[in-house]
């Protein structure tokens, strides 16, 4: 994993709003290593915005910006910890 990889899950599960450190971090863990640099920098905006608005993204309890409307962001909402590829 290089510095970016590892920036990212740093601040993924530092956050500073618990639900979503685990939303974020959890997912991060499993597959930032994997993703691509476009997944990389969508990554990178959501980690910077807001964290009520990101929660709220990701729970869906409101929509998202067309900018954070991405397949990163529906894999977000629809991940599980624990399961997939690295926890079969």
């Amino acid at each position: 994993m290089d510095d970016r990889h590892k920036q990212l899950l740093f601040r993924a599960w530092r956050r500073g709003f618990r639900e979503l450190d685990l939303i974020l971090g959890a997912f991060a863990e499993q597959r930032v290593a994997e993703m691509t640099d476009e997944d990389l920098r969508h990554f990178e905006r959501l980690l910077e915005a807001p964290d009520q608005e990101v929660y709220a993204w990701v729970t869906g309890q409101a929509t998202a910006p067309e900018a954070h409307r991405t397949p990163l962001l529906e894999q977000i909402r629809t991940f599980r910890p624990g399961v997939g590829p690295n926890h079969a």
